[in-house]
């Protein structure tokens, strides 16, 4: 799984979701993050069709939304969204919220059967905490590969990481960038400045350094190709203890939504 992918969060203008793939692809990206309720997976799929970039080289995802998580509804649901992103499987396929319909047993049944059947590559979870991933783990045959969370240098998930780099999966952090608000962090600027980098680069890269992939949302040009530069940014061990410093207090940028929603 490529370490920054393009997140399409509302992303909702399709023509410019469309266009912000097949740029982000061109540019150099190869990793697409989408949802059923993004309700833009078809645009995804028209700008990954568009791009001048083979399907095989794309490393798709999408989530199965938390009302369509019975068996039957994980099943027909994301043979739906295969067919609206035109793909014959996606790579990864996440759970959004253990919520609503979730009942592991049957959900995680679901998922197996997708990935039996290689309508999916990996299996994935979203909003997970360790517990919930401890118990998916017990009832699934397949291997979690990814577990979907808010991460950024304002909220760094330190349970969650070490829960996975003592399990063996992926964290892949979605609003990297706080929504904005690492660009107002005086340490993170500081960093930036003295590397002649945006504050956004500088927390990407301080996610790549710490194993997290980073999907940031992106739809101009600009904004696609300045997160792309974090790919080239390395930041010394006395800046990451800066970040990792920095006082904070925790609070998700989407104080709505928690593990228990």
């Amino acid at each position: 799984m490529p370490m920054l992918g393009l997140g399409t969060w509302q992303n909702d203008d399709l023509a410019q979701c469309a266009e912000s793939v097949r740029t982000a692809l061109e540019a150099g990206y190869r990793h697409v993050d989408t949802a059923q309720a993004y309700d833009n997976e078809a645009a995804v799929g028209d700008g990954i069709a568009a791009a001048d970039v083979s399907r095989e080289e794309v490393f798709l995802a999408t989530k199965v939304w938390a009302d369509n998580l019975s068996y039957r509804d994980v099943i027909e649901t994301t043979e739906q969204s295969l067919e609206k992103l035109g793909v014959d499987a996606v790579d990864l396929l996440y759970i959004h919220w253990p919520s609503r319909a979730y009942d592991p047993e049957e959900t995680l049944g679901a998922f197996d059967e997708l990935h039996d059947r290689g309508l999916i590559e990996h299996v994935g979870v979203s909003n997970f905490t360790p517990e919930h991933v401890d118990r998916a783990r017990e009832i699934l045959d397949a291997p979690i590969f990814a577990n979907q969370v808010e991460m950024h240098p304002q909220l760094p998930q330190e349970e969650l990481l070490a829960h996975a780099t003592e399990t063996g999966y992926n964290l892949v952090a979605y609003s990297p960038l706080a929504r904005g608000a690492v660009m107002d962090d005086p340490t993170v600027l500081e960093i930036a400045e003295k590397h002649d980098v945006s504050p956004a680069a500088v927390s990407l890269a301080w996610l790549r350094e710490r194993d997290v992939t980073a999907i940031p949302k992106a739809t101009s040009e600009a904004h696609i190709r300045d997160n792309l530069e974090s790919v080239r940014v390395e930041l010394p061990a006395e800046d990451l203890a800066a970040i990792d410093a920095i006082e904070r207090t925790d609070r998700r940028v989407d104080p709505d939504f928690s593990p228990d929603w």
